[in-house]
């Protein structure tokens, strides 16, 4: 027992980074979860119980303005990562986790922390959804992707705010902008419908994402340095999943059958 004991002060007060450790939604696991189960909640069964009787939500503005929002955000980061890549001089066979800088060690924190606050503003996608009554578009890719991220972020932003995770962080962020491009665009309005041919490669933009930072954490793997080879290895399982689950999706949307007319559908949001 007190070997459990020790195990579990070491992962929960020694292990984490001393930078984030203490910073809000970042201390504790279990607020994570917490927040992770009532959105699961509300988006089965609560949300659809609350909106039987009544009229969808005319939400187009505030999306909008949500879509925006999230493009402006991502492409900061992306930028951000410009220079942690180029300037910083990045080593993209694998980056360790370098705290000899302190100052850089806390500007590289602060942006992991952006993204991560990200990911539980993102669950907002489902909301809509479910204000407007567009239940078909809470599938069950979804809603696991959307359970999955905050969690996974939680553990980079505790244990490795830094280093080569990063590279995840950037690609996300630049597929995130032509995402919710996409998504503005849509909601424009039919007149746009037009300009939407290219539906389709958001998602092969998606797999594109988890084939890259599949192969990277592969191909680090033979080059050791500072960052800890069991996330290396989390995240080649983490980018197989996703490869799989969006390769499904792929398939029976565009190769099964014929895509459906219309706007963004809103299970590949990721």
């Amino acid at each position: 027992m007190d070997t459990i004991i020790s195990a579990y002060k070491y992962i929960d007060e020694e292990l984490p980074n001393p930078i984030t450790k203490d910073w809000f939604l970042a201390s504790s696991l279990w607020r994570v979860l917490g927040i992770i189960l009532v959105y699961n909640i509300f988006a089965r069964k609560l949300g659809p119980y609350l909106m039987r009787n009544r009229e969808p939500y005319d939400l187009k503005n505030i999306i909008q303005l949500y879509n925006i929002a999230q493009v402006v955000t991502s492409a900061y980061l992306v930028y951000q990562g410009y220079f942690f890549f180029f300037v910083n001089k990045y080593n993209f066979l694998c980056q360790g986790l370098d705290d000899s800088d302190l100052e850089t060690s806390a500007w590289i924190a602060r942006n992991a922390y952006v993204y991560y606050m990200l990911k539980y503003i993102e669950l907002l996608d489902t909301v809509f959804f479910v204000l407007r009554k567009s239940f078909r578009q809470v599938s069950p890719l979804h809603l696991h992707h959307h359970s999955l991220m905050p969690i996974v972020s939680w553990i980079a932003i505790r244990y490795i705010p830094g280093g080569q995770c990063v590279m995840i962080g950037v690609v996300n962020s630049f597929v995130h902008v032509i995402m919710y491009g996409y998504y503005f665009v849509a909601g424009l309005g039919p007149q746009y419908k037009k300009y939407l041919w290219w539906k389709k490669y958001v998602t092969v933009l998606q797999l594109i994402q988890f084939t890259l930072i599949g192969i990277h954490s592969v191909v680090s793997l033979f080059f050791p340095c500072s960052y800890p080879v069991v996330f290396k290895l989390l995240t080649i399982i983490y980018a197989c999943i996703f490869i799989n689950m969006f390769g499904q999706f792929y398939y029976n949307s565009y190769v099964k059958r014929k895509p459906e007319s219309g706007t963004a559908n809103g299970s590949k949001r990721k």
